[in-house]
């Protein structure tokens, strides 16, 4: 009886991976070349002075090069690579910060367009002022009274537990 139960749970099993094969074939269209024009920069949030990665497509265009521009760079062109255009760009360090518009232009007239967000965080000189550190590594005076306090509380412990038994020496 135990082997029937499980061959049945195995082909129902196998049948809904099946089932769900055909669907996923019969709805999925395949992706054909040709409708892809698109423009991505990574990061897509950076700190100004730093250089962002520029790839994109031009649909069936990728083999001639294609222009990107944005106030927050400029202008750059895109060259093939690998069938993309590629391309990359520093953001220049005075950038203000905010949202700016990548626009890419391509040769057969299609167009595309991303956001680049541009951050101009001010670098900090030293760590936050936390307190003392007393007790972060090294044998410091913080170190010495944890221990020192940890010891006092284990004596204490100890004698109010002599105290209740009532042992003595």
């Amino acid at each position: 009886m135990r082997g029937l139960l499980s061959h049945r749970a195995l082909l129902a099993v196998l049948g809904l991976l099946g089932l769900v094969a055909a669907f996923v074939l019969t709805t999925a269209s395949p992706a054909r070349a040709g409708e892809n024009v698109f423009v991505e920069v990574t990061p897509n949030s950076v700190q100004a002075g730093s250089r962002v990665s520029i790839r994109a497509s031009c649909d069936n265009n990728n083999d001639r090069q294609a222009q990107v521009t944005s106030d927050a760079f400029g202008r750059v062109m895109l060259r093939p690579d690998n069938g993309f255009l590629t391309g990359a760009v520093t953001v220049p360090g005075n950038k203000a910060p905010g949202d700016y518009p990548v626009n890419l232009d391509c040769s057969n007239g299609q167009t595309a367009s991303t956001m680049l967000t541009v951050l101009n965080m001010a670098q900090p000189s030293k760590g936050p002022a936390t307190g003392g550190g007393g007790t972060a590594g090294g044998r410091g005076p913080g170190s010495l009274l944890l221990v020192g306090g940890l010891v006092a509380v284990a004596v204490v412990a100890g004698v109010g537990a002599r105290r209740k038994t009532g042992s003595r020496f």
